[in-house]
């Protein structure tokens, strides 16, 4: 009796997905990139606003300032608008570490392929792209994290300074008689 081996055809699926998973290298290596550059970026004005609040600058308080210049904020609307400014920090933080770990593994194939083959070199040169790019999505992700938790902290106070100002607001109005 003559079997047939599926050998070929796992060795082909194997190669498919090992081909697949190297075509995401560079494209996640680039959003790591753009991500560590936005932590940066986020820095910058976050620091910028620390400075702010601690110079008193109105705007530096980013809910009064909306809700002093724009009536008919309403406490939700005001905690909806915290929640959408700090939407895209918090993302940034959550996904970088994946992307991290992405980048981690894509280059380990190729070098556990070149360790297989006796070639250090390209073992050492995957081994470097690999942590790497751990590296900065790590540091991208922690400075993110930092600038979400403050800001979110920043939010509830301003939100809290808001609703008791509304409602020392309201008892005024009524014991005017208004």
């Amino acid at each position: 009796m003559n079997a047939v081996s599926p050998l070929p055809f796992s060795l082909s699926v194997e190669q498919g997905m090992y081909d697949l998973s190297q075509l995401f290298l560079f494209p996640v290596l680039a959003l790591i990139l753009a991500l560590f550059l936005y932590a940066f970026h986020a820095l910058g004005g976050f620091l910028r606003q620390v400075w702010g609040r601690h110079q008193g600058w109105e705007a530096a308080f980013e809910l009064r300032h909306l809700a002093s210049r724009q009536t008919g904020w309403s406490a939700e609307g005001l905690e909806a608008e915290a929640v959408r400014r700090l939407e895209w920090v918090r993302i940034v933080t959550r996904v970088t570490p994946m992307l991290g770990l992405v980048a981690t593994m894509i280059p380990m194939g190729p070098a556990l392929k070149a360790l297989g083959e006796g070639q250090l070199g390209d073992v050492s040169q995957s081994l470097m792209v690999a942590f790497s790019a751990v590296i900065l999505s790590l540091i991208a992700s922690s400075i993110t994290y930092a600038i979400a938790h403050v800001r979110r902290r920043w939010y509830a106070s301003d939100l809290l300074a808001l609703t008791q100002c509304a409602i020392v607001d309201g008892v005024a109005k009524a014991g005017s008689g208004a």
